[in-house]
């Protein structure tokens, strides 16, 4: 054995380098260097970021205190995503940051909820979620830690302004011990007896040498893909959309607590309301648009002026054959890229960053901890990509080509299971361990009209079960409890107001 790991070089700023950064300089605790290289000549992909409640467990891992990191990134809170206009035109509704109601019987609550819906007696499905009483009230307040209580039934993430979370933890990080090194890097040395990575060079002349290299530098992925030359797999055949158009603009609309997604004629459109600005873009398919049309749609459709002009954004889903490799591991863009149509972005950097630090290396780098590294990532994307093709496969949308095209597109067998499993009995399936647990699924798949041709016939044979009745005395009570929480502003103003910008 050669040693443990001496120097950390993290390649690139921006949330992903500064997520690195600060988890490394947490748990190495001074027995490491951790250095980030960053450029101020190069910009940040960052466009203000909606997330999803993992989130929560890498600040607390960090030890961040929550008004403190929700005011200083002018943040606010989310309880799900809103989707209009995927299903079908003028079609909405909600996926929400946990279950749905509450179980009372060892049959699903859904199988209940759809007997009941084939009757005609229930109500829609969004009715019976908690976070979907409080958001579509404009009201938020942390879920109660008592189980017993309806207030317990729901989860949340986060807005915020993503330049402000990387200099939030670039403040962290470097309390912690890591130093920044200001520098744009012109060449990238290789060992000759191992193929590693070596030394970073600078345009000033500068080296920078290291044992592990943290490739956060963004889509140019300068040390995985451009000097590893690690290949990278296109997923544009089912997800189409290769562009964005990003503008912020000044609030207005509602400060709803929950990110929306409206489709449009080649592509979809976010919303991330924040406390100084509302975040706006449309993930559109180039084939199916041109630039300027994009921003003209973007721009037609916001809640107040916009603050900047639209800042085109490419790229191409999909993700590197290995994120690791040699002494490289790639975070983030890096990485690869899925589109942010469930707020995955982030998430992808804590996983990658959780699971290295699980399979932490010496000098000697055991191509077995690159080699698991690698399937779990690996599975990790292909699953989210699965979740994300859903929402396009499921459209009833015939009215552009784009919508036309995913409606009859094949589809990843796993995932063509998953839909023809849940279709013929609404049964949700899956091979393995899924970051979107069978809440979300349900919620797009009846969300978007996948709607199961019969019910469990368990549910007959629970005759001592009155499901009809638990199911309204669900719905009456979120709603109820909704309506004695605070708004969303209020809670904000009262706990984490961020200064003015």
């Amino acid at each position: 054995m050669t040693g443990n790991i001496r120097k950390v070089v993290v390649l690139g700023g921006g949330s992903a380098g500064w997520m690195a950064a600060a988890a490394l300089a947490n748990a190495l605790r001074g027995g490491c260097r951790v250095e980030v290289v960053e450029s101020d000549e190069i910009g940040i992909v960052g466009v203000g970021e909606a997330t999803i409640p993992p989130i929560r467990l890498f600040n607390h891992s960090l030890g961040l205190d929550e008004a403190e990191f929700v005011a200083r990134t002018q943040g606010a809170f989310k309880l799900g995503i809103e989707f209009v206009g995927w299903g079908r035109e003028g079609h909405r509704y909600f996926h929400p940051f946990g279950p749905y109601g509450a179980e009372f019987d060892a049959v699903p609550l859904h199988q209940f909820w759809l007997k009941e819906r084939m009757a005609g007696r229930a109500g829609p499905l969004d009715e019976y979620s908690m976070a979907w009483a409080l958001a579509s009230r404009g009201r938020f307040a942390p879920p109660s830690p008592d189980k017993r209580l309806v207030q317990s039934t729901y989860d949340y993430a986060y807005h915020f302004d993503a330049g402000l979370y990387g200099r939030y933890l670039r403040g962290y990080a470097e309390a912690k011990g890591a130093v920044r090194t200001e520098g744009k890097v012109v060449d990238v040395a290789i060992a000759g007896e191992t193929g590693r990575v070596a030394a970073l060079t600078l345009a000033d002349g500068r080296t920078v040498d290291g044992d592990l290299f943290i490739d956060c530098s963004g889509f140019r992925s300068l040390l995985l893909g451009a000097k590893l030359e690690v290949p990278y797999r296109d997923w544009r055949h089912w997800l189409p959309c290769d562009r964005a158009m990003a503008v912020p603009c000044a609030g207005g609309g509602g400060f709803t607590p929950f990110t929306r997604s409206t489709a449009r004629g080649a592509g979809w459109q976010w919303r991330i309301p924040l406390q100084h600005r509302v975040g706006n873009g449309y993930v559109y398919a180039s084939e199916h648009i041109s630039d300027d049309e994009a921003a003209a749609t973007l721009l037609a459709h916001l809640d107040g002026a916009p603050l900047a002009d639209p800042r085109p954004l490419r790229f191409v889903p999909g993700r590197r054959e290995v994120s690791w490799s040699r002494n490289v591991v790639a975070l983030g863009l890096a990485a690869g890229f899925l589109e942010p149509l469930e707020s995955t972005s982030l998430h992808l950097v804590q996983s990658g960053i959780t699971r290295l630090l699980a399979l932490w290396p010496d000098r000697d780098f055991d191509p077995l901890a690159a080699a698991e590294y690698n399937r779990v990532t690996a599975e990790e994307y292909e699953r989210i990509r699965d979740f994300i093709i859903l929402h396009y496969k499921l459209t009833q949308r015939a009215d552009t080509e784009l919508w036309r095209y995913c409606g009859a597109m094949e589809v990843p067998e796993p995932l063509q299971y998953k839909i023809d499993q849940f279709r013929a009995g609404g049964r949700i399936v899956s091979a393995g361990l899924e970051l979107f647990q069978n809440p979300s699924w349900l919620a797009v798949h009846i969300g978007q009209l996948n709607t199961p041709e019969r019910y469990d016939p368990l549910v007959d044979e629970r005759a001592e079960v009155d499901g009809p009745r638990l199911l309204e005395g669900l719905r009456r009570s979120m709603a109820e409890v909704a309506e004695t929480m605070p708004r969303h502003a209020d809670f904000i103003q009262r706990h984490c107001r961020a200064p003015a910008p």
